[in-house]
């Protein structure tokens, strides 16, 4: 498995299938824990994870890394995380169509190599990579659905959304991500019952 996503990971850091390849400082490939079992898939890279080659490196990151900490998971343990695109397009502006399809042989690639069982569809960018037929992260949130592999797909909030929505009152974004968190919890220990 690791030889495998190494293998893409140096393919993914040569290429120069769109654009975006010129402006970037360093392609965005994964981070967190190559495994089986739980994978998440952001949007796109902004500055930080540019300037650093992670993605949710920046204060996104710090708060994901928070929501996960808050039910006994890391990234350095339980999770894997990439994005749909692995480069920064210009401004954080939303990846084009094409952007995105010049990257799908990587995601798609990542995903095939570690046939997730629980797979989190994090902001509206990947849910209409993952389900485009789904429209809006706000009504499929905290739904589970049916993924590839036999997985179950969960769109969740990005962390970013939820730093521009700091209440956390009852239905608020934030309460929102708390019982979504807690719900792919319990899936995840399912996994090891």
């Amino acid at each position: 498995m690791y030889e495998e996503l190494e293998q893409i990971r140096e393919k993914c850091k040569n290429c120069q299938k769109c654009p975006l390849a010129k402006s970037r400082t360093n392609t965005v490939f994964s981070d967190g824990v190559p495994n089986s079992n739980l994978v998440l898939i952001g949007e796109a890279p902004g500055y930080w994870e540019d300037q650093k080659g992670l993605p949710f490196v920046g204060k996104a990151g710090q708060l994901l890394d928070k929501i996960f900490a808050s039910v006994g998971l890391s990234r350095q343990k339980d999770v894997y995380i990439c994005n749909t695109i692995k480069c920064r397009p210009p401004e954080n502006r939303n990846p084009l169509p094409e952007e995105k399809e010049a990257c799908r042989e990587y995601l798609q690639a990542q995903l095939d190599i570690l046939k997730p069982k629980i797979i989190l569809v994090c902001g509206n960018i990947a849910l209409n990579t993952m389900l485009p037929n789904e429209r809006g992260i706000t009504r499929a949130r905290g739904k589970w659905f049916d993924g590839p592999y036999g997985s179950k797909m969960m769109p969740i909030f990005h962390p970013s959304y939820l730093l521009r929505n700091d209440s956390r009152e009852k239905g608020s974004p934030k309460w929102l991500m708390w019982q979504d968190i807690q719900e792919i919890k319990r899936e995840y220990d399912k996994l090891f019952v």
